[in-house]
């Protein structure tokens, strides 16, 4: 159980939805390949909670098999994700929010993004909404010609196996 100076109304939420899961100190999104956890706080006011979402990422220098990455790759690469990441919160309900966060180190880049839930049913579809959205665009980030290994190899190879399912009919997707 995290620790329990959770908001009630959003710990509720977390514990009953199926994609986190409590860890001792934070609530872990278990539909990501990344690292990402949820904590929150109490909010002023009528709110339910100042939620708080990290994200762990490898670099591009990380994720790749052997190969060093070139430094300009890796700076574009980096530089290209941040400005990505600042339409993040496009996709959750909450307009009371802080700028991302977005910090790198020679193997990882840390995404800090923070809100104010004004519902904590809301504010926990947020942070899983937002956890996608990170992931979908370090996806995106993905640049060819390397080999991958950990989490980028995991999205590559699921995105394969999600092609070839379309591919043998298995998955529809939209009439042509």
């Amino acid at each position: 159980m995290p620790d329990s100076s959770l908001p009630a109304a959003i710990e509720r939420e977390l514990e009953s939805h199926e994609a986190f899961e409590p860890t001792d100190e934070a609530y872990e999104l278990t539909t990501t390949v990344f690292d990402a956890t949820v904590t929150a706080t109490d909010a002023e006011g009528p709110r339910d909670g100042h939620i708080s979402v990290t994200v762990s990422l490898p670099t591009l220098g990380a994720a790749v098999v052997g190969d060093a990455v070139a430094d300009i790759i890796e700076r574009d690469w980096f530089e290209t994700l941040e400005r990505r990441l600042a339409d993040v919160f496009t996709v959750a309900h909450t307009d009371t929010h802080d700028e991302p966060a977005v910090d790198r180190t020679a193997d990882q880049v840390l995404v800090v993004l923070e809100y104010t839930a004004w519902d904590a049913r809301e504010g926990v579809e947020d942070a899983k909404a937002l956890v996608e959205f990170v992931e979908g665009t370090f996806a995106e980030g993905i640049v060819p010609g390397y080999e991958y290994v950990g989490p980028a190899a995991t999205l590559l190879e699921n995105a394969q196996s999600r092609g070839q399912e379309a591919a043998d009919g298995e998955r529809g997707g939209m009439p042509l």
